[in-house]
Order: C-alpha cells, then structure tokens, then sequence
C-alpha cells in the first residue's frame, strides 16, 4: 500500500467469517458509499490466465485446480486452514495483486471528490497487517457460536470444520478491541441498519473534517 495521502476518506471494513460484514456493505453502498470488495478483486487476480492462479498451482499442486482450469478453492482453503505456513504463502502470492487493484479503485473513487465514504471490505484486516493504513476500522461483529451456526448453515459444514475455519483467523473479541467503530450484527437487521444509518453520519462528519 502506497500513497497514504489519497487513503484519506477510506475506511476499512471488517468482521470474521460468518458475522454478516457483506450485509453491511450493502446497507453503506445503498446510503451512497463507494465499496472497494477485496474478496471480488482476489477473485479476479486469480482467474485463469492470470500469473497467480499458476503459482498457486506451481505451489499447491494440480489439485488446487478444478478439472477446467479454475481454482480450486475448497481443497486451497482445506490446505490453509490446518498449515500457517501454507497461508502465508498464498498470501505472498495475491496481495501484492490485489493492493494494486485496491490503489487503483481508491484513486478513481478519490477524483470524484463527492464527499462520501469509500469503504475497503478487508476480510483479514489485521492478519494482512492492513490496519496500519486504515486506523478508523470498522468491525462487524458477531460471537463466535452465532458465527459458526451461520457458516454451517451457508457452506454445510459440520462444526469441528466450521470452528476450525473461525479460528484460523483472528478472535473476533480481539478484533473488537481494535475498531474504531463496531457494528453489532448478532439482532435483527432493523437493528443493524439503525446502526449502520449512524455510522455513515459519523463517517460523513470525519470526512466533513478532512
């Protein structure tokens, strides 16, 4: 990440796995946010033909390929999930792409100088380390036993896989102690969005100040 004097108006949104943070981008993007998904751009980086799908593969194996040449995300990720090691290597491999890709959306966002907010949705916030470009970050949070119901419910998991998937990352609790600002996505969605609807006016105002 380079060029921090552009990053002034962003704001990196987070979670954990299973706590709802794409509901939320939604809301912000509905009230007039501008939402950089790193999620899409890491897909994008490593879609067939691009030089990080074939180191992946050069890494992992032929198996981290599906039979038509696109990546194999579940056996990728049953790699990950049991071997630090491994993830950081995958990590080595697409962050450089995707924090181009994000540099690049920031700085066309930034010329329309609309006064609104332009969201970073970054999953791994601080297992990337990119909290340090982003310091106003905003966590949507969930406990774990609502987490683990949700990604069971949504990738059929079992639940030795869905908490081994959980705790590959960071505790939510310990992400809590580092936001700026925390959503609390475990209650209904009107309750959400009362609290997402506050926060755009806060992020407005911080903005207001640049």
């Amino acid at each position: 990440m380079s060029d921090t004097n552009i990053l002034k108006n962003c704001f990196a949104l987070t979670g954990s796995i299973g706590t709802g943070k794409s509901s939320v981008a939604a809301m912000l993007a509905e009230m007039g946010a501008h939402i950089i998904d790193t999620d899409l751009i890491a897909r994008e980086v490593v879609e067939p033909g691009r030089p990080a799908l074939a180191e992946i593969a050069e890494y992992f194996g032929r198996e981290a390929l599906n039979p038509d040449g696109t990546l194999n995300r579940e056996a990728v990720r049953d790699r990950i999930i049991r071997d630090p090691g491994k993830r950081a290597k995958l990590n080595a491999i697409t962050h450089p792409r995707i924090n181009a890709v994000v540099m690049e959306r920031i700085a066309g966002y930034s010329r329309l100088n609309d006064g609104m907010p332009i969201i970073i949705d970054v999953p791994l916030l601080y297992e990337s380390g990119w909290d340090r470009f982003f310091p106003d970050a905003i966590l949507v949070y969930a406990p774990v036993p609502v987490q683990a119901e949700r990604l069971m419910d949504r990738d059929r998991l079992d639940r030795q896989t869905a908490d081994l998937t959980i705790s590959a990352q960071m505790s939510i609790e310990e992400k809590k102690g580092k936001a700026r600002f925390v959503i609390d996505n475990s209650g209904s969605l009107e309750n959400t969005k009362k609290l997402v609807e506050a926060l755009f006016l806060d992020l407005r105002a911080i903005i207001a100040r640049n």
